[in-house]
C-alpha cells in the first residue's frame, strides 16, 4: 500500500517550498506527517543547491497543531506506558522543531490561515513570518491541559516579550492578523493569491549572499540572547576564521580588487 504524501517539497531556482499537505485536517501534524517533515527538512539542510526554505500549508489552514487522533491513541495505551510513550513523542517533536529552527539557511513561514498550537510554534521556528489577512495564531495548548511543546515557550517571548507571551499562552486566545503584526509575531503581510510568491521572492533576496557566512551567522544569532558578549565574540572569531577561507569571501575580495585596479588603469 502506497504511503500518503503529507509533505510536498518543490525546489525552483534554489528556493525550496515545503507545503504541509493534509488540508482535510487543516494540516494537523500526524506521526506519519512528522516523519515525512523530518525527511524533507533533512534533505533541504543537506542540499547545497537549496539556498532558502519557504514553509506553508495547503487549503485554508497553515497547521492546526497536533493530531487529536494521536492524542486519543496515547490515552488508550496501558497506564504504565503513557509516560514513556509521551517522552518518546516529545523527542520526535523537538527533533523536528530543532531541524527547522537550526536550518543553516533562511526560513520563511508563509502563513495562509490558522496556525494553532504546534502550528503556531512551527511558524515561530522559522526566521521570518509572512501572512495573509486570513492568518491567525493561537497557543491553544492550555485548552488541552498541556504546555507548548513545539518551542513556543522559547520562541514567543523573543518575539513579543515575556509578559505578553505568558498572557497568550495562559489564555490560549486567538491573535488575529492586525494584532499579530503589531506584536511582532508577523513580519510582513501579503495577499492571499501572492503569499507564496512574495515569500519565495523574499527568500531569494535573503539568500543572495555567502551561504557560509549566512549559516555561521544564523547559528550564532540563534544563541545570542543566551550568550554573553564575550561568548558571541569568541564564536564570531571562530566563524570569521572559516569565512576567511571560503570561496565566497575570496571571490568577493578578488572581484573588488580587480574592479579597483580597472578604475586606476
Amino acid at each position: 500500500m502506497d504511503t500518503q504524501t503529507f509533505i510536498d517539497l518543490q525546489v525552483v531556482d534554489g528556493i525550496a517550498t515545503l507545503t504541509l499537505n493534509r488540508p482535510d485536517k487543516r494540516n494537523a501534524m500526524s506521526d506519519e506527517m512528522r516523519t515525512q517533515f523530518i525527511h524533507a527538512l533533512e534533505r533541504v539542510a543537506a542540499d547545497k543547491a537549496i539556498r532558502a526554505l519557504v514553509l506553508t500549508g495547503s487549503g485554508k489552514g497553515f497547521c492546526a497543531g497536533g493530531d487529536i487522533t494521536g492524542m486519543e491513541r496515547r490515552m488508550q495505551a496501558p497506564a504504565g506506558e503513557v509516560g514513556f510513550n509521551g517522552w518518546h513523542r516529545q523527542q520526535r517533536v523537538h527533533h523536528t522543531q530543532t531541524l527547522l529552527h537550526t536550518l543553516p539557511k533562511p526560513t520563511i513561514a508563509a502563513v495562509n490561515g490558522a496556525a494553532s498550537g504546534l502550528g503556531a510554534d512551527t511558524a515561530l521556528a522559522c526566521d521570518f513570518i509572512i501572512a495573509t489577512d486570513a492568518a491567525s495564531f493561537t497557543w491553544s495548548y492550555i485548552k488541552r491541559g498541556i504546555i507548548p511543546d513545539g518551542g513556543g515557550m522559547y520562541f514567543l517571548p523573543r518575539r513579543v516579550g515575556l509578559s505578553k507571551a505568558k498572557e497568550l499562552i495562559f489564555s490560549g486566545r486567538t491573535v488575529e492578523i492586525d494584532e499579530a503584526q503589531q506584536l511582532g509575531i508577523v513580519d510582513r503581510r501579503a495577499g492571499t493569491d501572492t503569499l507564496v510568491a512574495e515569500a519565495q521572492a523574499w527568500a531569494a533576496e535573503l539568500s543572495r549572499g555567502s551561504a557560509t557566512a549566512l549559516a555561521l551567522g544564523k547559528t550564532i544569532l540563534n544563541q545570542s540572547f543566551e550568550l554573553s558578549a564575550s561568548q558571541v565574540f569568541a564564536q564570531g572569531s571562530q566563524a570569521q576564521g572559516i569565512c576567511y577561507t571560503s570561496t565566497e569571501h575570496r571571490e568577493s575580495v578578488m572581484d573588488f580588487l580587480a574592479k579597483r585596479a580597472a578604475k586606476k588603469a
